[in-house]
């Protein structure tokens, strides 16, 4: 049922952040890209999940309040950050609400034990019923991310500084949720002038690794016309 507006109802804008990350996989598992979630302690949707987010304070911007919604909900330090959309639609809140959603990228292997009270980190292929219309835009932030994948370097945002190409591929993988093979993987990515191979090498069970590290001249991602913002070094 639509609900009857007055002049008198008050526009207010939130930002909320699509925040992903990778869990690594065990016994051969493929990492997954995960997200924290927080469960509502009131109405609307009183018990469900939802996005991390609040309301935009008078004094700061909006990536400001991005940066701020990221470090309250998991400490951690965004590798990039990009507004993703403004969703706006009349019907999406009993009160009018246009929320200006950013999504994220952080480095940091998440765990089971990352989580904090009340935030839950969850599988993007598993995830529980959300509140609002927060599953929309959770499938947008991964089309987003997936498009991305495709065309630029993104994939170093979920990397440590140096990494194999196998650790390179996990990443592919996870985003695109396929296995892809590694020798058509590695010629590719050797033949893209994005990646710079040092002298140092992974030792463990398996044969030594060639680590890389990305050339860091190419940016994360194109933003267009608009500034390079670095939250963190990459």
């Amino acid at each position: 049922m639509t609900r009857t507006r007055t002049p008198g109802d008050a526009l207010r804008v939130a930002v909320s952040t699509v925040i992903f990350s990778l869990r690594r996989g065990v016994d051969g598992e493929r990492p997954r890209v995960v997200l924290p979630l927080v469960r509502r302690t009131r109405d609307p949707y009183e018990g469900l999940w939802a996005l991390p987010g609040g309301w935009l304070d008078e004094d700061e911007n909006l990536e400001e309040a991005a940066s701020r919604t990221l470090a309250e909900t998991t400490t951690l330090a965004p590798s990039y950050l990009e507004q993703l959309y403004a969703f706006g639609d009349v019907d999406r809140s009993p009160s009018r609400v246009v929320s200006i959603v950013y999504w994220a990228l952080v480095r940091e292997d998440v765990s089971l034990g990352s989580e904090q009270h009340n935030v839950a980190w969850f599988d993007t292929e598993n995830l529980p019923a959300l509140a609002f219309d927060h599953a929309h835009i959770i499938d947008y932030a991964l089309w987003r991310l997936r498009n991305k994948v495709g065309y630029s370097r993104i994939a170093h945002g979920l990397l440590p500084e140096a990494f194999t190409l196998a650790e390179l591929r996990e990443v592919y993988e996870a985003i695109l949720g396929r296995r892809l093979d590694p020798a058509n993987f590695r010629r590719q990515v050797e033949n893209s002038d994005t990646l710079i191979p040092t002298d140092e090498f992974r030792t463990g069970s398996h044969r030594p690794a060639r680590l890389y590290h990305y050339n860091h001249e190419v940016e994360l991602a194109d933003r267009g016309p608009l500034p390079q913002r670095r939250t963190a070094k990459d």
